[in-house]
């Protein structure tokens, strides 16, 4: 194994170990103290463990449902996909368990609830985030959803997390109230936008497309003003019949007020048209591929 590859794969153990371990703090600290179920595997154990401290002399820990309910996906992952499928996976479940055991039972929230769900919401947004990006999760419904789907090809995958998902919120409302489950739905979408930006982070960029009667000096400056690409494409105008140059430049965000200025400087009649990309690899933006 060469050390680029040796490297990458230390990276990617440190980024799950620290969103295992957000994740981790997430729930049992923000989540179960408040008794927000926000779907998932976790949200089962912090109603399990409600209930078992109703009805039982005992109270069934965080860990040791995740344990219980974790075991049977990661086998039914590996006979079904194999075990290569898991390890990431896996590394995520086996860290995020053993902080659920060792971590202290200690209440870090506030009364506001309102405040609980949107914390509570970007801590395990960001935690999610960077599992995602290292190419993991934690289990659960996640994995359970992905290995389901090879027996129900004719259903989307997000489609089978969500009713997996959805049926633990649910069961979450019937246990507590449905206070409570209104504001695990607002933790639920604040956790879906923060999961977005961790997992784009660096890859959304702009595109600009320019038609102007002064297509090199334009290009000239943004590329040595601004060090960005710009990519020359033949055009023709269907009503005019002439023929242009189309100038296409990807760019961020904060360059496109200099690639106004530079337009209009060389040719104020130009046409200028601004899109956004959602994901932007290669030089300049996301260089290593993974």
């Amino acid at each position: 194994m060469d050390k680029a590859r040796m490297g990458r794969i230390l990276r990617d153990l440190f980024i799950i170990f620290v969103g295992s371990t957000i994740v981790a703090f997430a729930v049992k600290y923000i989540f179960d103290p408040a008794g927000l179920v926000t779907g998932g595997v976790s949200g089962l154990a912090i109603v399990v463990r409600y209930l078992s401290s109703k009805l039982l002399p005992y109270t069934i820990p965080l860990w040791l449902t995740n344990v219980v309910l974790n075991v049977p996906i990661f086998v039914f992952a590996w006979v079904t996909d194999g075990f290569k499928s898991i390890i990431r996976t896996g590394a995520g479940f086996v860290i995020m368990t053993v902080e659920l055991y060792i971590f202290p039972d200690y209440s870090l929230i506030p009364d506001n609830l309102l405040l609980t769900s949107v914390y509570g919401g970007i801590c395990f947004g960001i935690g999610t985030g960077l599992l995602l990006r290292a190419r993991a999760t934690t289990g659960g419904t996640d994995m359970l959803g992905n290995t389901l789907k090879k027996y129900f090809r004719h259903i989307p995958v997000g489609t089978l997390i969500e009713v997996l998902d959805g049926s633990v919120v649910v069961l979450g409302a019937l246990v507590f109230n449905i206070e409570h489950t209104l504001y695990a739905i607002i933790s639920v979408y604040v956790m879906a936008r923060v999961i977005d930006r961790v997992v784009d982070r660096g890859k959304k960029a702009k595109i600009a497309l320019i038609i102007s009667q002064k297509p090199d000096e334009i290009s000239s400056e943004i590329l040595t003003r601004l060090d960005r690409g710009v990519t020359s494409l033949a055009g023709k105008g269907v009503y005019s019949g002439h023929n242009r140059t189309v100038l296409v430049c990807v760019c961020s965000s904060r360059d496109i007020p200099d690639v106004k200025d530079i337009i209009k400087r060389y040719d104020k009649k130009a046409f200028f048209v601004v899109g956004n990309v959602s994901e932007a690899m290669g030089e300049g933006f996301v260089e290593n591929w993974t």
